[in-house]
Formats: structure tokens, sequence, C-alpha cells
């Protein structure tokens, strides 16, 4: 019932955000505006504008009321489903920083993976609906001065980390582990969620093996902080590199996904075995930070 009440109230939240997302749009910059953005016109007058406004009403704001409206009002309990708390112990940010950057390789192995995946006929429309958001994401994400990157950082990088992991790790992943009793499996189930829910199925993959990253940090740490913090780095080096890439700072192709070998990839599955047991051991027994 729970579960159900969530998403009635995320779907009327998207629905009204993007109601008022569109009348801004059509107020400020009137209708030749919006129906550029509908065309995937990016050449039109106020376009990026445009679109960022329909992002963050339409989308970003719905996703972050709709997790802290369910656990202050529906339940209330944000203690417990929100679990916005900094009682944790601090050298677990620091094995989380270490672990993302360590999970590249499998990222880009488990990407691979997803591109050779052969869509049926009936669905090749998703090829194409995937290809029109990258298209999206890279007008959003072009960033022709330092500033421009500070707003992505702060945008793409931290407001989406926060709203998304408030919504899937906060109040989802908690839903179902009182469904399953099990937490792994809340975990993984939330995880699915999380990969399906930015409709990219040739980036479903990578999008699990993250989902399930964040989940077990939070799960292990009780704090929704530790898997904001992961998002974030994940999302923000992305920004970072595409900046300095755009700019030609770096030689590195943010879109090249054949960048390690295969030894790479068995040797960052282990690192990250290790520093995840190292995680559980600090998160799970506090007395360990203490030595």
């Amino acid at each position: 019932m729970q579960f159900l009440i969530f998403l009635a109230i995320l779907f009327v939240a998207l629905i009204i955000g993007n109601v008022i997302g569109a009348g801004i749009i059509w107020v400020l910059y009137g209708s030749k505006t919006f129906t550029a953005i509908t065309a995937l016109n990016t050449a039109a007058p106020n376009f990026l504008n445009a679109l960022w406004i329909l992002q963050l009403a339409g989308t970003t704001l719905p996703i972050l009321i709709t997790p802290v409206f369910f656990a202050y009002v529906v339940i209330p309990n944000p203690a417990e489903y929100i679990r916005s708390n900094f009682t944790f112990p601090w050298l677990l940010l620091v094995l989380i920083f270490g672990i993302m950057f360590i999970s590249a390789p499998l990222i880009e192995l488990l990407s691979n993976i997803n591109q050779k995946m052969v869509l049926p006929p009936f669905l090749k429309w998703m090829r194409e609906s995937e290809d029109n958001a990258q298209k999206l994401t890279n007008v959003m994400l072009q960033m022709n001065t330092i500033w421009d990157m500070i707003f992505d950082l702060l945008f793409v990088g931290l407001l989406t980390a926060i709203v998304e992991e408030f919504m899937f790790r906060g109040c989802l992943q908690t839903i179902f582990e009182k469904w399953t009793k099990n937490t792994h499996a809340a975990i993984w189930i939330t995880a699915i969620l999380f990969s399906a829910f930015h409709m990219e199925f040739f980036g479903f993959l990578p999008r699990l093996f993250l989902g399930v990253l964040f989940g077990y940090f939070v799960a292990w740490s009780g704090s929704i902080w530790t898997s904001v913090w992961a998002h974030f780095i994940n999302n923000g080096t992305d920004v970072v590199v595409t900046y300095l890439s755009q700019h030609k700072k770096i030689s590195i192709n943010p879109d090249d996904q054949h960048v390690f070998n295969s030894k790479i990839y068995m040797l960052s599955f282990i690192i990250i075995l290790f520093l995840f047991w190292i995680y559980r051991q600090i998160a799970l027994n506090k007395k360990l930070v203490q030595v």
C-alpha cells in the first residue's frame, strides 16, 4: 500500500510539475519555444533556458517533493524513510570516494556489454528515444565558461544526487525492506527501478551497478548522505571531465568506452570487493574507527 501511495504521489507531482514548467516556458518565451522543446529543435532561441525550466519544474522538484511529502506527511516518519542523519563514521566518505573512482573500469565493462545487446524489432524505438535524450543531455552539458561548469556541477551533480537518493535509497528502499523483510532484496529491487526510471536501456547495467553500490552504502551506514556523496561523485566527475574535454584541457573523450582492458576490469573488481568489506566493517562496527 505504501508503494502504491508513493507512486500515486509521484505521478501527480510529475503531471503538476510538467504543467507548471510548460506554463512558465509559454509565458516567458512564447509558444514557439515550447514547440521547439517538443520538436527537439536545439537551435531555437531560448531552447536551453526552456529546457532547464522544464527539467527543474517537471522532473527535479517533483522527485524531491514526493519522498519529502511521503516521509513527513503520509507516514510520517522521516527518520526511518529519509534517513537524513549524519551519525556515521566520516571515514566512510573517504572509502566511498575511492570505491567510486576505482569502479570506473567496471562501469565501462558493463556499458560495453549493454551496448552489444540487440533489441527486438518492436523495441527499436528505444534506441531513437535514447539518442534524443542524449542529444538533450549534450545541450545541457555544453559549458562555455567555468560558471557554466559550476552551475552544472551544482544542478546535475549535487541537486540531482540529492533528489534521486531521497526517492530511491530513502523512501523506496525502505518500503521494499519492509515489504520483503530482506535488505539485499530491497537494495536490488530498488536498483532495478532506479535504472529503469532513467528510461535508458543501453545504460541499464552500469546504472543498476551504481544503484546497488548506493543501496549498500545506505543500508550499512544508516544515512542517506553516503549515497548522495557517491551519486554526486559519479555525476560531478562526468560534468568536470566533459568541461575539461570541451575546452581541450584533457585528451580524454568522456564518451570513450574502451579506455581499460580485461586485467584492469579484474583488478577493479577485486579492489572494490576489498574496500566494500572495509566499508561494511567500519559502518557496522564503529569501534574499528577508533583503532
